[in-house]
C-alpha cells in the first residue's frame, strides 16, 4: 500500500498531514478512517514497510508519520533514522506506535530522533491528540512515564566512564533544567524546584535545544542519559 486517494472532503492546505506506516493493512485502515474523519487531520499516504514509509516521507513530507516498530525489512527504527536525518524530511515528525507501553525497541526509537511513543491500544482521543502534540514540536513523553520509560533502557546503554562531556556549551542553570528534566518533571515542577517563573524555564529549553541541536523534549531526555549528566536509577 503506498499512496492514498484524497480524501472526498478536499482537505485543507493547512491540515496536518499524516503518514500511516503499519505492516498490518487493517491497522491502517483504522488509523486512516479516524484521523480523516477528524478535522484538521488528513491521511497523505500509507506505507507497509520501512523502506517504503522513507520514501513517501520524502514525497509527501508529512507532519507526524505514524510509525510501527516491527515490520519485515526495514523496521520502523531504520526508517526513524533515515527520516529524522535525511535533508529533506528533518522537519519530519515520527510517533512510535509500540505493542506495550515498555516495548524493548522505544528507547532506540528515541534515539532514531522519534519524538514520542503511543500504545496501539490508546483510545482514539489519545491518538488525535498525541499526533497534534507532535505535529507541534512538542515530544509525547508524559513527565510521569519519563523515569520509567528512559531509566529503563537507558540500562541498555554502557555508562560514561568519565565526567559527562558534551555539555560544554550549556550554562549551569540550564544543566540543571536539562537534569530535571531528563528526571521527569514538567515545567511547571522545574519552575517551582528552581523558584523560577514557567516562561524562564521555556527560554531555558529553547536556548538547550539550540545548542544542543536537539528536535525536541525527547532528544534532550536522550542527551541527558547519554552525556552522563543523569544516571539511571536501579530498579
Amino acid at each position: 500500500m503506498t499512496d492514498v486517494p484524497p480524501n472526498p472532503g478536499s482537505p485543507s492546505p493547512s491540515d496536518v498531514g499524516v503518514l500511516l506506516v503499519d505492516d498490518h493493512p487493517l491497522m491502517r485502515q483504522s488509523f486512516r478512517t479516524l484521523i480523516d474523519a477528524t478535522p484538521g487531520l488528513t491521511t497523505v499516504a500509507e506505507a507497509g514497510t520501512g523502506t517504503e514509509a522513507v520514501r513517501l516521507a520524502r514525497r509527501h513530507r508529512p507532519a507526524v508519520v505514524l510509525m510501527d516498530i516491527r515490520m519485515p525489512g526495514m523496521d520502523g527504527i531504520e526508517a526513524t533514522r533515515h527520516i529524522c536525518a535525511g535533508p529533506d524530511t528533518a522537519d519530519v515528525r515520527v510517533l512510535i506506535l509500540t505493542t506495550f507501553d515498555l516495548d524493548e525497541y522505544v528507547y532506540a526509537a528515541l534515539r532514531a530522533g522519534a519524538s514520542g511513543f503511543l500504545v496501539k491500544d490508546a483510545s482514539a482521543a489519545d491518538l488525535l491528540t498525541g499526533i497534534r502534540v507532535v505535529a507541534s514540536g512538542d515530544a509525547l513523553l508524559a513527565p510521569r512515564i519519563t523515569r520509567r520509560l528512559i531509566a529503563t533502557f537507558a540500562e541498555q546503554a554502557a555508562p560514561p566512564s568519565a565526567a559527562p562531556s558534551g555539555l560544554e556549551v550549556i550554562t549551569e542553570r540550564e544543566r540543571e533544567v536539562l537534569g530535571l528534566i531528563a528526571q521527569g518533571l514538567s515545567n511547571t515542577e522545574i519552575a517551582q524546584q528552581l523558584f523560577v517563573t514557567v516562561g524562564t524555564v521555556k527560554t531555558h529549553i529553547g536556548r538547550l535545544l539550540s545548542k544542543l541541536g536537539a528536535r525536541d523534549r525527547a532528544q534532550l531526555v536522550i542527551i541527558a542519559y547519554e552525556t552522563g549528566l543523569v544516571r539511571p536509577q536501579p530498579r
